[in-house]
């Protein structure tokens, strides 16, 4: 079976911070999880592997095809969801879409109606009066109208309130459901992957500590349970525990 996506020894220098050969793999079907710290590198990794930001070194293969090389054809089968779209605030739902559109050849107008109706989006409304939860929906209606296998997404639960999160997080767990399409997220808030990530990857101070199916990614943490630990350890006190790492650590 074909990765979706695979990132293999993916650097970045900025003054003061690198990425540093960072690696992953994500399979069709899954949902991965990106954690760490603020400042860890979790955008700095989504940019780079988009070319957003021009990598160092490294490589990355969407649907086993080198990214940089096809970066126009995969960018096409790529939903993209990152800030700044309070950059149009007086503008109505349906001038952006009808700019966004013109980038993708597969869009399908029927499609992002039918996401419209699901998410209870109104076009005739501006941004300015969407809720942070009806934002990122229509960002994601954007993304999956255009025959998008492949959604990497930068932070889109914060700032939600639990009960929009919930919504996000189903909606995800649909995406993948027929085993198509994968989600790439990057997030801090640990209990949201803890409902609905297959897969974690952990980055710390620029280095991948650790990427693997979430079951054997908890597993390995086991060497941090204290006495009092009466059940197993979450995503939240591995990140606690484990900064800084005394070892540098990667699963296949």
């Amino acid at each position: 079976m074909t990765a979706l996506l695979h990132v293999q020894n993916l650097c970045k220098a900025y003054p003061g911070f690198t990425l540093t050969n960072v690696s992953f793999t994500l399979r069709p079907g899954r949902i991965m999880g990106l954690i760490g710290k603020n400042g860890a590198g979790k955008s700095t990794t989504l940019k780079s592997l988009l070319n957003i930001v021009r990598p160092d070194s490294g490589a990355v293969y969407m649907f086993g095809r080198d990214f940089y090389a096809e970066e126009r054809d995969l960018k096409q089968q790529t939903g993209v969801v990152f800030g700044g779209i309070d950059s149009y605030p007086l503008k109505k739902l349906s001038a952006v879409t009808a700019v966004t559109r013109r980038f993708y050849d597969g869009w399908e107008p029927a499609r992002y109606k039918s996401y419209l109706r699901q998410f209870g989006i109104d076009e005739r409304k501006k941004l300015r009066d969407l809720s942070n939860g009806m934002k990122v929906k229509y960002l994601l209606a954007l993304a999956l109208s255009h025959q998008a296998r492949l959604l990497i997404l930068d932070e889109p639960t914060s700032g939600l309130d639990p009960v929009s999160r919930g919504e996000l997080l189903q909606i995800f767990q649909s995406i993948v459901a027929d085993g198509t399409q994968s989600i790439l997220f990057s997030t801090h808030i640990t209990s949201d992957l803890d409902r609905c990530a297959d897969d974690i990857t952990y980055i710390q101070n620029g280095r991948v500590l650790a990427s693997a199916e979430k079951s054997v990614f908890l597993q390995s943490f086991n060497h941090l349970r204290t006495p009092e630990d009466t059940a197993p350890l979450n995503l939240e006190a591995i990140m606690l525990r484990s900064e800084p790492a005394t070892a540098f650590t990667t699963m296949p």
